[in-house]
């Protein structure tokens, strides 16, 4: 069973999801859409973004699964590699997964993430080093690039080829 809870945050609400001890889920809603059910471990996630958005958190130590498919999870999996203050480019992430031509494909499983900023999705970029979609607008992946001290997004391919 999971238990949601909801917490805001200096960009708006938060829904934390736990399932089995683990995080499957943080996303931003309009409003509550269940009963809150706050478990210690949704407290400790809400209290390290609180961290991270304040600038005293560069990472998050929180044990979290995976939902989706296993492309996804690649993707994912690959997205969590990325350092703070750092970004990357789709087609990083698709050739560090060994999927070289899918990076549209990577890009709508980057869409999907289901664990906004500990799977730092905000941190993925064009090609061209350009600032292209995210889940919650590009002005919050701007300000989540500057809490980083990612003034000006430059592409840094720190991603590992398996």
């Amino acid at each position: 069973m999971t238990a949601y809870a909801f917490y805001e945050s200096p960009f708006g609400l938060l829904k934390i999801g736990v399932a089995n001890g683990k995080v499957i889920l943080i996303g931003m809603v309009p409003k509550a859409d269940t009963a809150s059910q706050p478990t210690p471990l949704s407290a400790e996630v809400y209290r390290q973004l609180q961290e991270y958005f304040s600038g005293k958190r560069t990472v998050f130590t929180i044990p979290y699964a995976f939902q989706g498919t296993s492309f996804q999870q690649a993707v994912w999996a690959q997205i969590a590699k990325i350092p703070y203050g750092r970004t990357v480019t789709y087609k990083n992430i698709a050739q560090a997964i060994g999927k070289p031509r899918a990076f549209q494909a990577t890009g709508r499983a980057v869409g999907a993430n289901p664990l906004a900023i500990l799977i730092p999705c905000h941190r993925v970029v064009g090609s061209n080093g350009e600032m292209t979609g995210y889940a919650y607008g590009l002005e919050m992946k701007k300000t989540l690039l500057d809490l980083e001290s990612t003034s000006s997004v430059t592409c840094h391919n720190t991603l590992s080829h398996r």
